[in-house]
């Protein structure tokens, strides 16, 4: 593996959601532990699944790997770091200050923005406290999908650059108390990242478009801020031994082939591996010892066909969504699980019913436009940009309280709108918005992945919680978007995953974390199924026998409605490709 050579002492992989990112980081860590060389992995995704590829319990602290010698791991958990965070900067005024001073100050420090500061200062510290990673040769990083990650590795610089000028005096106050000690970890964090000689970053893609796509905008955009050393990965290509005069099998072939030819120059121009799709599920040490293997493996002897399951499919769940006339649906997931798709899906089928209906993204990666790739009546698209909302947010604030402001005051209030805090207010506000149209059509939302959008749910509640703090006593009526979300009138959540072991296991958390914060998911989406397409290859057999465990895990455990949606021969690109997805007829496939 060329990414492998001469390896510096901090690796990085990154990418969109669900091209592999977590297994290609442990199998690295576990070939070089084996090398002799003392391992450090570090997960930076709030979504992290280490623990479940490994089977064990990781967590947030440096955890030793009993089955792999010279390994040891570490899951920085957001919640968990934003907590130690706000102990350390009101743990000291506790008892001295006035008891409602205290929990003002609390408050402030209540939002996802202190979360993405705390898990930021845990991984500056990282790549610059030596103390905390002696004796360790590399580390390696998992990091969150691709939008989150170039938040995070996009930090260094902005904290530097806002600390640089003055901290302001509004949005971030209560964040920004604790940043200024870390003036100078986060000015020797930019140089780690940027220097070659001690930092790779592997960029992992798949052999499909839309993951080449967000591969050559991330290259682009680490490029911009210095990130220059960097090589890709195209992870589960379909080996052409494993075609067997199989339609669906050469569908892929043919669809991935295509993808490859169309990679961008910059991409092609990148040191690059190639690793081939294996018959198995990449969990456990044995599987991940393989992955790196360019060595075929055989697909064990699978049956001559496998039992097609009996499951409803997506325009089933449709009716029952439809029948309401109106309300909140959001597709949320592990990222790389089809939830754009499948939101585009669900949104062409409500309005090829002749229902109103606005399709969105909160999600930063995502390409509504390439996957509708067309127009139907009765459908809008948009798309929460968080640099358009924040930019918007920035000209109100100055239009408005700066208006009343002298040349002094209205530099301060530009500066504190500098802040990357503002981006979580703006994002939130959009997001607002939109859910409040659900009250007279149809909202499709795609969301960001898994951790993202747990931020943006915690957002939510803050400001909820805030509302309830001001309004409890007034008898006055209110309604916050978190308790439209609770409403399951209002809102439908369909948990987006695969028939994987990791994936189900992941949606399983998400449904929890939802659940905790009051929200019931309303049905669950198995994407790409293998099993629902009878396919005759010996190795994508092998891969839809393995799902059947899944599948029955989900419609026993898990969800209290489903649907399977097969793998496409076509990928479902364009309004009718969208219909047929919806549609599609498992007992035809």
């Amino acid at each position: 593996m060329r990414f492998l050579q001469n390896p510096p002492r901090y690796l990085f992989f990154t990418g969109k959601g669900g091209v592999g990112k977590t297994s290609i980081a442990c199998a690295c860590a576990v070939e070089l532990a084996d090398a002799g060389k003392k391992v450090l992995l570090v997960s930076t995704d709030p979504a992290s699944n280490v623990g479940q590829v490994f089977g064990v319990t990781i967590g947030n602290h440096i955890t030793a790997i009993a089955s792999v010698p010279r390994l040891s791991a570490l899951e920085i958990d957001p919640q968990g770091a934003a907590q130690a965070y706000r102990d350390r900067i009101v743990g000291p005024v506790r008892g001295v200050l006035p008891d409602d001073v205290v929990n003002g100050i609390e408050e402030q420090l209540s939002g996802a923005c202190t979360t993405e500061i705390a898990a930021f200062d845990e991984f500056t510290g990282l790549l610059t406290d030596a103390r905390l990673t002696a004796g360790f040769d590399h580390i390696i990083f998992d990091t969150a999908p691709t939008g989150h990650t170039i938040r995070l590795l996009q930090l260094p610089g902005a904290w530097s650059g806002f600390l640089e000028a003055g901290k302001g005096d509004a949005s971030c106050l209560g964040p920004l108390a604790g940043l200024e000690k870390q003036r100078t970890q986060y000015k020797a964090a930019v140089q780690a990242l940027a220097d070659p000689g001690r930092t790779r970053l592997v960029l992992v893609a798949r052999a499909q478009a839309a993951t080449l796509r967000e591969a050559n905008r991330t290259h682009q955009e680490l490029a911009a801020i210095g990130l220059s050393q960097q090589y890709l990965v195209i992870n589960g290509v379909l080996p052409v031994e494993a075609l067997h005069a199989d339609p669906l099998a050469a569908a892929i072939h043919q669809r991935e082939a295509l993808a490859l030819a169309n990679m961008s120059d910059a991409l092609q121009a990148l040191p690059q591996d190639r690793l081939a799709l294996k018959p198995f599920n990449l969990v456990g040490l044995e599987a991940l010892r393989h992955l790196l293997n360019d060595t075929p493996v055989a697909a064990s002897t699978a049956p001559s066909a496998v039992p097609t399951p009996q499951a409803p499919n997506l325009s089933q769940l449709v009716d029952d969504i439809a029948a309401d006339g109106h309300g909140l649906v959001m597709l949320m997931g592990k990222g790389g699980v089809g939830k754009t798709t499948l939101a585009a899906a669900v949104a062409v089928e409500l309005a090829h019913r002749g229902l109103p209906v606005h399709l969105t993204t909160s999600d930063p990666a995502a390409h509504l436009a390439q996957t509708l790739d067309g127009t139907l009546d009765n459908l809008t698209v948009s798309r929460i940009d968080p640099h358009e909302v924040t930019e918007r947010y920035r000209a109100h604030v100055l239009s408005t309280k700066g208006a009343k402001l002298d040349a002094e005051g209205r530099a301060m209030l530009e500066e504190d709108l500098r802040s990357p805090c503002t981006e979580e207010i703006a994002v939130f506000q959009a997001f607002s918005r939109i859910i409040r149209e659900a009250g007279k059509k149809f909202v499709v939302m795609d969301t960001a992945p898994t951790g993202h959008t747990l931020l943006l749910l915690d957002a939510t509640g803050a400001y909820h919680r805030d509302i309830v703090r001001q309004m409890g006593d007034t008898g006055v009526h209110f309604t916050t978007p978190m308790m439209q979300l609770q409403d399951p009138k209002q809102t439908k959540v369909l948990i987006v995953t695969l028939a994987e072991t990791t994936p189900v296991l992941e949606a399983a958390n998400l449904q929890a974390d939802l659940r905790r914060a009051g929200i019931e998911p309303w049905a669950w989406v198995i994407n790409n199924s293998l099993a629902a397409c009878a396919p005759a290859a010996p190795l994508l057999r092998q891969r839809a026998r393995n799902e059947l465990r899944e599948i029955e895990a989900v419609a026993t455990q898990h969800a209290q409605r489903y649907a399977l949606v097969p793998l496409m021969e076509n990928e479902p690109v364009g309004v009718q490709r969208l219909l047929d997805l919806a549609g599609h007829c498992l007992a035809k496939v």
